[in-house]
């Protein structure tokens, strides 16, 4: 096995338990090492400090698969990894049931790389890293002895993977496709997951918790979706008695699906479902001179910015939307707004929000409050060494 020495003063990240190791860190590799080999990490003194993933083609050099500097990563490593992230969410009662359910969140469950969510009886696995693709085989096998689950399907067409020196890689690890339409019911609505084409490894299951909070908020009010992909919101939003609601999003696919999904809950009533197809920044600006005025907004735009490099340019687009947002509110509406932005903070994303709902303000004197703070589902933790795992962030608005 390679030893990866780090430069005086680099060991104090892996002490503190943060997984990354970056290039800038690394001293020297002695011994050979491909993409994806594990290599023990020693401090600048020699001392061991952990096993890591290798990774040439990255600037997140190394990856930390235990800080057990004795473990050996192998096959039982991944076996014994995956049972424990399937029974912490077995632990969880909010978790019971669930039929779309993340069972593991990269490095938040000691699995650098590696994401796994099951719909009913079909698992889909995203692989990001060079470690992580590497140990394919032993990840899926783990993941159908932890779940029974005898479909596995792999979703690792990411763009992050060229950073990584990987290509595109989709297809079944293990089982086949049936030909039936895979259908999941969450929250009372069902939502079809289409794990081979959809975004992520085919839907959203970050927002569960905050999709059923729209369902509570939305009785008798005009709502309006934007970004609305496949109708997640729409539909809860229909299920909790909404008057009205208003699905908008660029891509007419995504919208004929979302029309599908409706077509599944006859309960609700499609009559009261609006569906536009249009640039979302653009029709938010021609709504504000239109007089239009909704109840209740949800933004839950695309990832702008992937990196905190990044961070300026998103901070214009997400002040655009919530400040375009904030002047359709009707007085006493509610604006639920979100950052799925890796490089932008919670503690920036609530500044970018105060700065519009600031200009939203100037010349009506409206007020905006925090009425919630929001955030991934439980199947979704973040480990507390790790603050990069939390990616979504939400606020709850208020306006008078």
């Amino acid at each position: 096995m390679a030893t990866l020495t780090l430069h005086p003063g680099k060991e104090k990240s892996v002490l503190r338990r943060h997984p990354w190791l970056f290039s800038g860190a690394v001293a020297q590799l002695d011994g050979r090492a491909r993409p994806g080999d594990t290599v023990d990490v020693v401090s600048h003194e020699g001392k061991p400090l952990a096993r890591a993933a290798w990774s040439p083609a990255s600037q997140i050099r190394a990856r930390v698969w235990s800080f057990d500097p004795d473990e050996t990563i192998d096959h039982a490593f991944f076996k014994r990894r995956v049972a424990a992230a399937v029974a912490r969410r077995t632990a969880l009662p909010e978790l019971a049931g669930q039929q779309g359910l993340r069972l593991i969140h990269a490095e938040s469950d000691g699995l650098p790389g590696v994401i796994a969510d099951r719909y009913g009886d079909t698992v889909v696995v995203q692989l990001t890293t060079a470690g992580a693709d590497k140990w394919r085989a032993a990840i899926a096998d783990s993941l159908h002895k932890a779940t029974g689950c005898t479909r596995i399907y792999e979703r690792s067409d990411v763009e992050v993977r060229s950073l990584e020196g990987l290509e595109a890689v989709t297809g079944w690890l293990l089982g086949e496709a049936s030909g039936d339409e895979l259908v999941i019911e969450e929250n009372g609505v069902r939502m079809a997951v289409d794990f081979v084409a959809g975004h992520k490894t085919g839907f959203y299951l970050d927002q569960r918790d905050n999709r059923r909070r729209v369902a509570e908020l939305a009785t008798d009010r005009r709502v309006l979706n934007c970004f609305c992909y496949t109708a997640g919101f729409s539909l809860q939003a229909l299920a909790g008695g909404a008057r009205e609601v208003v699905s908008m999003d660029s891509s007419g696919p995504a919208l004929a699906i979302a029309q599908r999904n409706l077509a599944l809950n006859p309960q609700l009533d499609a009559a009261r479902a609006t569906w536009l197809e249009a640039d979302v920044f653009a029709e938010l600006r021609n709504l504000r001179g239109s007089g239009e005025r909704y109840d209740l907004i949800v933004l839950d735009p695309p990832k702008f910015a992937h990196t905190a490099a990044h961070a300026e340019r998103a901070a214009r687009a997400y002040k655009d939307i919530n400040l375009s947002a904030l002047r359709l509110l009707a007085p006493g509406g509610l604006l639920m707004t979100y950052s799925c932005s890796g490089g932008v903070s919670a503690e920036l994303f609530q500044k970018i929000v105060a700065g519009a709902a600031l200009d939203a303000g100037a010349s009506t004197k409206m007020s905006v409050r925090i009425v919630q703070r929001l955030q991934g589902a439980a199947d979704h933790p973040v480990d507390l060494a790790f603050p990069e795992g939390d990616y979504l962030k939400g606020l709850l608005l208020q306006v008078d």
